[in-house]
């Protein structure tokens, strides 16, 4: 609504936006945007640290997710309030960047958020000078973890990366099968890297990562490590295979299900005559016509079928369809015949066993056969029967299998696993580490009160507002563990206050403090001596993500709701 006025004087109020939209405008748009984002942070703070507890969301279709893990839970969650949105994006682009700490970049936001309130509210702080002091204190905190970060090697550091993955997975469902998980998390990626060819984006579908030596290294999880959930057994049966397995029986029952050292040729043409492209129509007038038709069938079958023989395989795996008769040939032939396998399944398999997908059968050569693989067989898991195509003596990608009581279960130490080969990824990629157990938040945060000290004029307040936002993650930590908060935080604070009293003005600089909570008693330790450390791209990830997002919330002064009727 606007007041008009024109030469005659002043008229009534203009309505300018239709009369359902909902406006609201200043400060307290501002305020409900901070409201939003605590109520969203509210959900899951309660599923940060080994204590964390799950939660239980029913989707749509009715089915039950079960899970304490902060993008899956909040992926389900039904929001209407754009600030709150916009949180929820936070989640899924902190998992898809690094894969894990996206129960921290919520409620770390949500803090910083909230920190900005009073400013707001009765200092009247204008948001720019707010984001101003913010984005000063994110670039003094990345500076500072910079220096708490220690340098491991990937390839030969291997407790330090089981350390590393114990940390992410211990505060997860699947914390008590540890050694296990660990031990499958480290293979898989492990197994997926290789050399880059050349430099591409960095991301989780294919990135680029740089190890110790200099050389770049691509380690591809998206594509080339397969989990399949297989409903009975138990975790125990769980295993990362060196090969790959797919969910296919053989196409006749007469061919072999066991073939050692096999000739593997990939196929993605169908084995079968080929159809018209549209419907046809033919007219047949004699009778020899319709013989000599189905006749040219036949042959250029068969003729398939001699091109594949020479070649001799000893499994053929094709994308598409294999006709009866083509399987009769194969069988006679001794060969082992699958078909209508998914595509990206034929890419993993050509990586593992070192074969070329091959278009037509009249191209095929030696160099398109694959001799990686050591072992093929069928085993029946369940109902199903399964190819293993494993013992491949340099296989690029791998199939991680999974074992349990129900889908549920299954369901989530998938997520769990996924989370942990995101950390090993992220390592390979940035081979440095920090304290875990909120001692990183803590280090952090005494550090730049220090600094605070330093920044002049109204951005001080707010610059040292960011500090304080830090604590939440160990502050939440506490809570989840049911110890009395404030003298556990104020201990905590009391150590890394500490160790800079104990060093000279100068040397400020080089203060390594590692002391953090326990997230299983909420008592205070040692991270060196407990071994919880994480990587430090996760952290800087968070961070940022965090800071940069209550930024572009702050911002916002103008929130108009109103749909626009369309067509």
């Amino acid at each position: 609504m606007m007041q008009g006025g024109g030469p005659g004087g002043p008229m009534g109020p203009v309505m300018v936006l239709n009369q359902k939209t909902q406006r609201q405008t200043g400060r307290p748009a501002q305020l409900a945007n901070i409201r939003a984002a605590r109520a969203v942070a509210s959900i899951i703070r309660t599923t940060l640290g080994p204590q964390s507890m799950l939660k239980m969301l029913l989707d749509p279709m009715g089915s039950i997710v079960l899970t304490n893990d902060g993008h899956a839970i909040l992926r389900e969650v039904d929001v209407s309030h754009p600030a709150a949105k916009s949180m929820i994006e936070l989640s899924r682009a902190q998992d898809e960047e690094v894969g894990d700490g996206t129960t921290s970049v919520i409620v770390l936001a949500a803090e910083v958020l909230g920190q900005a309130e009073p400013f707001l509210r009765q200092d009247n702080v204008h948001p720019t000078v707010l984001v101003s002091a913010y984005t000063k204190a994110l670039s003094a905190a990345l500076e500072i973890m910079e220096r708490q970060a220690i340098t491991v090697n990937v390839e030969t550091d291997k407790e330090w990366m089981k350390k590393l993955v114990e940390s992410s997975l211990s505060t997860k469902f699947s914390g008590r099968w540890n050694e296990k998980m660990v031990e499958m998390a480290l293979q898989a990626v492990l197994t997926v890297a290789q050399p880059a060819a050349s430099v591409t984006s960095i991301g989780l579908g294919d990135s680029t990562l740089n190890n110790n030596s200099g050389s770049m290294m691509e380690v591809d999880l998206k594509r080339y490590a397969k989990t399949e959930k297989i409903p009975g057994g138990e975790m125990n049966d769980c295993e990362v295979l060196k090969g790959v397995m797919f969910n296919k029986d053989v196409v006749h029952s007469s061919m072999r299900r066991r073939i050692e050292n096999p000739r593997i040729l990939l196929l993605d043409t169908p084995l079968e005559y080929k159809k018209g492209e549209s419907q046809t129509n033919m007219e047949i007038t004699e009778e020899q016509d319709w013989s000599a038709l189905l006749k040219l069938e036949e042959e250029y079958v068969a003729n398939m079928c001699q091109e594949i023989i020479a070649a001799k395989p000893d499994i053929v795996i094709t994308e598409k369809g294999v006709s009866d008769l083509a399987q009769h040939y194969l069988a006679k032939a001794n060969i082992t015949a699958f078909r209508r396998l998914r595509k990206t399944d034929n890419n993993r398999i050509a990586r593992a066993v070192g074969a070329t997908i091959v278009s037509r059968t009249d191209e095929i050569e030696e160099s398109d056969i694959g001799l990686g693989c050591g072992l093929f067989e069928m085993r029946k898991l369940g109902n199903d029967w399964f190819c293993y195509l494993t013992e491949c003596t340099d296989p690029k990608a791998c199939t991680i299998v999974l074992r349990g009581g129900s889908k549920d279960v299954l369901n989530e130490i998938e997520r769990n696993l996924q989370d942990a080969m995101q950390v090993v990824r992220n390592v390979v990629h940035n081979p440095k580490l920090v304290p875990g157990g909120g001692a990183i938040e803590m280090a952090v945060a005494v550090a730049l009160k220090r600094e605070g000290n330093s920044v002049q004029g109204i951005q001080q307040e707010p610059f040292v507002a960011v500090a304080d936002a830090l604590e939440v993650i160990p502050r939440t930590l506490a809570q989840n563990c049911g110890v009395s908060v404030i003298r556990t935080i104020t201990q905590l604070r009391a150590k890394h206050a500490e160790a800079y009293d104990n060093v000279k003005e100068d040397a400020a600089n080089e203060v390594r403090c590692t002391w953090g909570i326990n997230g299983e008693t909420g008592k205070i330790v040692d991270m060196n001596d407990y071994g919880i450390w994480e990587p430090l791209s996760v952290k800087a990830q968070t961070i940022k993500t965090a800071i940069e997002s209550a930024c572009m919330i702050l911002r916002i002064d103008d929130i108009v709701s109103g749909s626009k009727k369309r067509g």
